[in-house]
């Protein structure tokens, strides 16, 4: 069952497309990560999702409903949490969560103060004085405490420490035993391969992939740092080898997931020092898939 659907969704400013027709597709109970670079239209999407835009040409649907037309019935079973959240200032943390949590009707006092232990927030400071990590655990702490249908996470974890990052993970892994829907939004990979059931990826507003992370695996590599006794011969006629570098007997090279075991047979031959590993950036993962497909000069898009 659908709980959000677009249909060749495109938004035009002028000649230029931020989105150019977009198919998205939110199951029940499902996380569906929705990530591409910075720029790439994610925002441009979710702004059209929450009936803040009206797209251009195509359509959007929440609940069988249109996201522009019927958006004040949607945004009652919509919980949605900004990349920058911005606060009432003279407001305390606490009461802009009572706040949001008074317009959705819910009095889940005791959830409230378990999430906000859980993120740690001090509810009594007024918000002029919060940093941006404690911005966003407001929003968040607001979000998760209201019995939402769908959760619109964009780029929500934005500002967070690793520790809050990882309470925030949980909470949509509890969201989602619960049967509810989440549209994250992310340039994180990490944090996609943590949560996503599916993910879409969109780039100068196209969904270019889309599928299940195991459908997908093709799309990452390892980036390896190698320091050998001995100069390797034949590394880059390897199979799975990309972007060789070599600086002496140091290499950086990129290594397909599946091709890692025989890459490390080859080079151990010549006597390792160093091995240093590290998964691919997202931006650098598209930069690399994708270059020629459109022209450079596209690239800066509307986030």
């Amino acid at each position: 069952m659908s709980v959000l659907k677009t249909n060749h969704l495109t938004k035009k400013y002028g000649d230029f497309k931020a989105l150019d027709a977009v198919n998205i597709e939110v199951k029940k109970g499902e996380v569906y990560g929705f990530i591409g670079p910075n720029g790439a239209g994610k925002s441009t999407a979710i702004r059209v999702l929450l009936g803040i835009l009206k797209a251009t040409e195509g359509s959007a649907e929440i609940f069988g409903q249109d996201a522009w037309r019927d958006a004040v019935e949607i945004h009652k079973r919509i919980a949605y949490v900004p990349g920058d959240v911005n606060l009432w200032p003279n407001l305390t943390g606490g009461e802009v969560i009572d706040l949001f949590m008074k317009l959705r009707g819910n009095k889940q006092s005791n959830y409230r103060e378990e999430l906000m232990k859980r993120f740690d927030l001090d509810p009594t400071k007024k918000c002029r004085t919060y940093s941006k990590g404690n911005r966003q655990k407001v929003a968040l702490i607001a979000a998760f405490a209201s019995d939402a249908d769908l959760y619109i996470l964009d780029e929500p974890t934005s500002g967070l420490d690793p520790l809050m990052e990882r309470v925030f993970q949980e909470c949509v892994l509890e969201v989602k035993e619960k049967g509810k829907s989440v549209l994250l939004s992310s340039h994180i990979l990490s944090e996609v391969e943590k949560l996503c059931d599916r993910i879409g990826i969109i780039r100068q507003g196209k969904i270019i992939e889309t599928g299940t992370l195991q459908e997908l695996r093709h799309l990452t590599r390892t980036n390896l740092l190698v320091e050998t006794r001995n100069t390797i011969a034949g590394l880059h006629h390897l199979k799975g080898v990309h972007e060789h570098e070599a600086e002496g007997n140091t290499l950086r090279f990129q290594v397909d997931t599946e091709e890692l075991e025989h890459v490390i047979a080859h080079i151990a031959q010549y006597g390792v020092i160093k091995l240093e590993s590290a998964p691919p950036t997202l931006e650098d993962l598209f930069m690399r898939h994708y270059e020629g497909m459109e022209d450079s000069s596209e690239r800066g898009g509307v986030s």
